[in-house]
């Protein structure tokens, strides 16, 4: 059985471009990893963005290599519309290719996507066990047999059918290495400035132990308890975290920095500081490695001020730490509650970046802030933009309100009709897709682009190029260079180069069609 992994070609943001930075596909290596051992399985896998296949240069390589089984992934809702485009062309090239796909995405939206296109089975949460399973199913049995593997949800007779969800893996240690091996490692990180020198993806946890309203990653990993069919009979979750041991994380990054020359590693676990203990023995394992490498984190900031009481933190920094991305979110206390913020307060934000900033100056220090809550006003807009700057974060992300579908926020949104976008394509984080009781939904377009100009300005940039820490300098240079090319590409296409949208709506590459 011939079996193709792909990440497809896709549209990209301006400022993680193919000159800048691609980054590994943590989903890719790991299903390839599962499925190499299996008896009698031709495996091929393809990265489309690295290697700058287009789809023209896709569908070439779908027909030389005539595969039985094609099957993506996407976790993002904006990517979605490409790996229905890779299943639509496989059954065009051939009907009877099994078309499969997979990730947060098209867990909460089979019951949208499985009526409509010619997808064959979505693998619902965690991939590995239930895809391997599939294949092996399906190459002793044909559709039918399929049907009968636990995780996948298909369109049968009866309609849209879910089997019984899949147990998430016990023990990450006993899933295989990744399959970096398997990828164009020497094609991800080649930026200079930005994850530099040589930055890639790993993760250590999976899953969470809170349940924000508005996110999706937990529920992904989650327990998953009940049957779910056609009729949307909901499933009962339970957020649910598992971290590999020290032992195999540290393996990993053995493999990526010793064996291919990665010193900047991009922890994509939704957080990553779950475990004091775990961060403890890490920091003191890795530091005993002597290896020169950076690391960046997604970090809770109660966990942060936890670590830093217990001595914990400042090993990290001391094993690499330089880059932390914290979810902030608001100023509002009470909007924290809502959306079930595990033990977040605007106070404890502030003490976190103070921290950061006055005994960590060499940590990069990110925020995300979420901004068009029903009762934004240009008031709360304002407020916002001035608890950013008391933060003093480097990079300061402010994202409108993107309710993503198997969220509590999406349900609401849409129950409450104030959802008024409902093309995937446009779920970029960066386009309004609702107004408030006060703002519409263009004003709240505005508002964004105005407090992205008010805090990323000539003082702003100037204090980050002068910065004394070379991390932080190159992430600064990288933002200017990746501006002033984007002013001048504007420019050379006879463009406004000061229009909104040339910085942050996606664009397809110069290859994305060849």
């Amino acid at each position: 059985m011939k079996v193709l992994l792909v990440s497809p070609p896709r549209r990209i943001w301006p400022y993680i471009d193919e000159q800048d930075n691609f980054l590994l596909p943590q989903w890719l290596a790991c299903l390839a990893a599962v499925l190499r051992p299996v008896p009698g399985l031709e495996l091929h896998v393809l990265d489309c963005m690295p290697e700058q296949v287009g789809w023209s240069s896709l569908e070439r390589r779908i027909r030389r290599l005539r595969p039985d089984l094609v099957a993506s992934g996407e976790n993002h809702a904006l990517f979605a519309s490409e790996v229905v485009k890779l299943m639509r062309l496989a059954k065009a090239i051939d009907p009877e290719i099994v078309t499969v796909a997979g990730g947060a995405h098209f867990t909460n939206t089979y019951q949208q996507y499985l009526p409509h296109e010619p997808i064959d089975f979505i693998v619902r949460g965690e991939g590995e066990e239930t895809l391997r399973e599939l294949v092996l199913a399906l190459d002793g049995g044909g559709l039918a047999e399929g049907r009968g593997v636990d995780g996948v949800a298909y369109l049968g007779n009866e309609g849209v059918t879910c089997t019984p969800p899949r147990q998430l893996v016990a023990d990450l240690d006993s899933l295989p290495m990744p399959a970096y091996d398997l990828l164009p490692l020497e094609r991800y990180g080649k930026g200079r400035f930005l994850f530099s020198p040589g930055g890639t993806t790993i993760h250590h946890g999976r899953g969470c132990t809170g349940r924000c309203t508005f996110c999706v990653w937990w529920r992904q990993m989650a327990h998953r308890e009940a049957r779910c069919d056609g009729t949307g009979s909901p499933e009962r979750l339970t957020p649910h975290w598992r971290t590999k041991s020290v032992d195999r994380t540290l393996a990993e990054m053995e493999i990526l920095h010793c064996r291919y020359g990665k010193r900047c590693l991009i922890f994509v676990d939704p957080t990553f500081n779950i475990d004091a203990q775990w961060n403890a023995e890490f920091a003191a394992r890795l530091l005993g490695k002597g290896w020169d490498l950076s690391w960046f984190a997604f970090m809770r900031a109660d966990l942060i001020l936890r670590d830093e009481k217990l001595g914990i933190f400042s090993e990290l920094v001391r094993s690499g730490l330089t880059h932390v991305c914290v979810g902030v979110e608001r100023l509002d206390d009470a909007q924290l509650r809502r959306w079930r913020k595990p033990a977040a307060s605007s106070d404890q934000y502030l003490e976190v970046f103070s921290l950061l900033r006055h005994k960590y100056p060499q940590v990069f220090r990110q925020a995300t802030f979420i901004v068009g809550t029903p009762d934004e006003t240009p008031a709360s807009l304002r407020a916002q933009l001035a608890y950013a700057r008391r933060l003093g974060a480097d990079y300061p992300a402010f994202h409108p309100v993107t309710p993503f579908p198997g969220t509590e926020l999406y349900d609401e949104a849409v129950a409450s009709g104030r959802l008024e976008i409902r093309d995937f394509d446009q779920f970029d984080m960066m386009t309004a897709m609702m107004g408030t009781d006060q703002m519409d939904r263009e004003e709240m377009e505005q508002a964004l682009v105005a407090l992205n100009k008010a805090y990323v300005g000539p003082r702003w940039l100037l204090r980050g190029l002068l910065s004394r820490h070379r991390y932080r300098r190159d992430m600064y240079t990288w933002f200017l260079l990746v501006s002033g090319r984007i002013f001048l590409d504007a420019l050379r296409q006879r463009l406004n180069p000061l229009a909104p949208e040339r910085y942050t709506s996606t664009f397809e590459p110069p290859w994305y069609q060849s």
